[in-house]
């Protein structure tokens, strides 16, 4: 029996819809600075990051041997204009891709989930690692949409004004 977590690996998907919750679509877009990212942003990152994820487990369990990719986050998200994107989409692209992956991990014997490949940094990575690595990204993402939001309120309260 595997030691991943695909339950926890799913779970990130209602994580993010519970942190979206009743948000206006105001509240979504809303960026503290021009060079942070809105809620919508994270979120269309979140879904980026799941398919260059999904990407580098399956380059590592083809066994090639090529450096796994980087991208560029943030130009990703400014090239594709993310912020005008729907937050619905985004979570459904997350979520497919989420289950898409959990059914393969399901079948991933333990030599398989310890198969490795080189990042981009030139450093050794399983499959394992970067299944919790991905759970732990979305954590920190999540924490981030928390901070987004309380600037939000923090910026309607120096005004005077309420959160609808």
């Amino acid at each position: 029996m595997s030691d991943i977590d695909i339950q926890a690996y799913r779970d990130t998907h209602h994580l993010l819809v519970e942190a979206v919750a009743g948000l206006s679509e105001e509240e979504l877009t809303w960026k503290e600075s021009p060079v942070k990212w809105s809620v919508t942003e994270v979120l269309a990152h979140l879904a980026d990051h799941s398919i260059a994820v999904s990407f580098r487990i399956r380059d590592i369990l083809a066994d090639t041997t090529a450096q796994l990719p980087a991208f560029n986050q943030d130009k990703w998200v400014a090239g594709q204009r993310a912020n005008e994107s729907s937050v619905t989409d985004a979570l459904h692209v997350f979520q497919a891709l989420l289950v898409y992956n959990s059914l393969l991990f399901g079948r991933l014997s333990e030599a398989e989930l310890n198969k490795s490949g080189i990042n981009f940094k030139g450093e050794t990575v399983r499959v394992r690692d970067i299944i919790a690595g991905f759970t732990k990204h979305v954590h920190i993402h999540l924490a981030q949409i928390n901070r987004i939001k309380q600037s939000y309120r923090n910026r309607l309260t120096a005004a005077g004004t309420e959160p609808a």
